[in-house]
Order: structure tokens, then C-alpha cells, then sequence
């Protein structure tokens, strides 16, 4: 369903008010879905408190973020270190998720929100390529990364143009 206002959400995440529909930005009211399910496994320290002051992308000499996974997760970390950059999914709990269309403010143009790495998106996952710098127990240390102080944490995985399979070649099937 359309409307030509956002509802109110106390989860808006835009520099300007939580209840700001720009010029040519189409809202819908997003239907609750019971088909995915997802369990956050841990949280991210990084030092910026406001949408505002957050880089729009992660810089690798960027200040040093922590991962802070739940203690359950350790064991899955062994061989990470063996990566220089590793990929990391966070959950943007801040973020709206009602906009099909998006005008950034740098120039006015309206794109659809699958063309943009808008943290305002259906599903608000980020994702962001990070140098490692160390593992010490359950904290990793990081520089790359672009999301708010208290981010959850989602999944990590080793970047995948640096990864060798550790699993052997597939086999064709007959066709």
C-alpha cells in the first residue's frame, strides 16, 4: 500500500526528521513477514553516536570499531586471523524501512532504493569490507567500518576476493 506520508517510526534513521518524505520519495507501509529469521551475534563499538556524524562508506585508516561477539561464538573465529580483510553484516536498528524511492540531498536526483547504499532500505542490513587488525577472546578490531555505536552484530565472513574454498571443487552433474 501507498501513502504520501511515513507513518511515525520510532526505528528512523536520516539525517533530517524521522518523519521527512523528500521530493519524488514514494513510502510504503511494509508488510510484517514471518519468512526470515535472524539472531544477532553480538554488538559493534565504533565512536560515532549520530547518523550525522557516521561516514557514508568505511575508510580502512579509519579509526579502530570493535566487534563484541557473545562468548558462545569464540570457537567460530578460529582461522579469521588468517585474513587481513574480512566482510562484516550488521543489523541498521535505527534505520526506516518504508521508502521505495530515495532523493539524496547531494543532488536532488530520485533513485530507487536498490540502486543506493542507503542505510534506509526493506531489510537494513550493512555490510562493510574491514581491515583486521587483531582477535583478542571474543573482540575483534577493525578499521572500515561505517555504522552507529551499539550497531548488532549479524555475521562475519572472511572477503570473499581474498577466500580459498576450504571444501573441495563441486563436481558437474550430468546434465
Amino acid at each position: 500500500m501507498h501513502t504520501n506520508h511515513p507513518e511515525p517510526a520510532d526505528n528512523a534513521d536520516r539525517s533530517d526528521t524521522a518523519d521527512t518524505v523528500r521530493e519524488n520519495e514514494i513510502v510504503i507501509a511494509p508488510e510484517q513477514s514471518p519468512e526470515a529469521w535472524l539472531s544477532f551475534i553480538g554488538l559493534i563499538n565504533t565512536p560515532w553516536l549520530e547518523r550525522s556524524t557516521c561516514p557514508r562508506q568505511g575508510d580502512h585508516t579509519g579509526p579502530i570499531c570493535e566487534l563484541v561477539l557473545d562468548q558462545q561464538w569464540v570457537p567460530a573465529l578460529d582461522g579469521l586471523a588468517e585474513y587481513e580483510f574480512i566482510e562484516v553484516l550488521y543489523w541498521l536498528h535505527h534505520s526506516r524501512r518504508d521508502l521505495v524511492t530515495q532523493s539524496p540531498r547531494a543532488d536532488g536526483r530520485t533513485f530507487g532504493t536498490f540502486a543506493l547504499r542507503s542505510p534506509v532500505r526493506p531489510n537494513p542490513i550493512g555490510t562493510s569490507i574491514v581491515k583486521l587488525e587483531r582477535i583478542d577472546g571474543n573482540r575483534l578490531y577493525v578499521r572500515g567500518l561505517d555504522c552507529l555505536n551499539g550497531t548488532p552484530l549479524l555475521d562475519i565472513k572472511p572477503d570473499r576476493s581474498l577466500f580459498t574454498p576450504k571444501a573441495a571443487p563441486k563436481t558437474p552433474r550430468p546434465d
